[in-house]
């Protein structure tokens, strides 16, 4: 059986937008994108809601169009310059509870005809976060430590994102974690074969990529004084 999700189908859509990422021909092609593309992934939204309850209840599962857990399809150009309008994957995030926007603590889900992963963690987090989550990593070097060597974690993610060139400042550049603190990203990826993505059981895979993605969430979150 297939996945009752994603598809060949809105894989080739998306190698089809790549080719032809224009106002025209996305107007043109608007029903293939709401059949293969949003249906699906709201579909999985609100089939992960219950998941990500047992996982923890501060993260959420918003099935909508806008303004819930699917990321828009619609680039953000203004310091880009790439000005192709649209993006040409599906990003799904899990935000927590307290997250206004996508520099949020989540879980996520990416999907693209070359390349689909999870990831967990924050992207991108503001200065008073991130001061915050380099604290945390100084002070509980030990709970650090535990959470990006647990062994599931380490075996299935690898931690990824930007980071500074030097020692951010105020932070002692002979610390020896000074990697993890030059850190901008504070997010993790786990990496999944298009196969599995498009296999019958596509959401138990996501949901065990996610349990495994929990050491590394919790320490973030505790940093961050949020609920897990």
């Amino acid at each position: 059986m297939t996945n009752p999700y994603f598809s060949l189908q809105g894989m080739s859509f998306l190698k089809r937008l790549e080719k032809n990422n224009n106002r025209d021909w996305f107007h043109d092609n608007k029903s293939d994108y709401e059949e293969l593309i949003r249906k699906p992934a709201l579909n999985f939204i609100e089939d992960m809601e219950n998941d990500l309850t047992h996982l923890s209840p501060h993260f959420l599962a918003i099935s909508k169009k806008v303004g819930g857990s699917l990321m828009r399809v619609h680039r953000d150009v203004r310091f880009s310059k790439d000005k192709s309008p649209y993006k040409t994957n599906i990003g799904i995030q899990f935000r927590h509870e307290m997250g206004k926007d996508v520099h949020a603590p989540g879980f996520y889900v990416h999907i693209a005809p070359d390349e689909c992963f999870v990831g967990v963690g924050i992207w991108r987090p503001d200065s008073t976060a991130l001061g915050k989550i380099r604290d945390a990593i100084i002070e509980r070097d030990t709970s650090w430590l535990t959470a990006v060597n647990n062994k599931k974690f380490k075996k299935n993610y690898e931690i990824s994102g930007e980071s500074l060139k030097n020692a951010p400042r105020g932070y002692d550049k002979e610390h020896p974690l000074i990697d993890d603190l030059k850190r901008k990203d504070f997010i993790a990826i786990s990496y999944m074969d298009k196969e599995k993505v498009l296999a019958k059981n596509f959401k138990q895979q996501v949901v065990k990529r996610f349990t495994e993605g929990e050491p590394y969430m919790q320490f973030l979150c505790k940093a961050l004084s949020l609920r897990y």
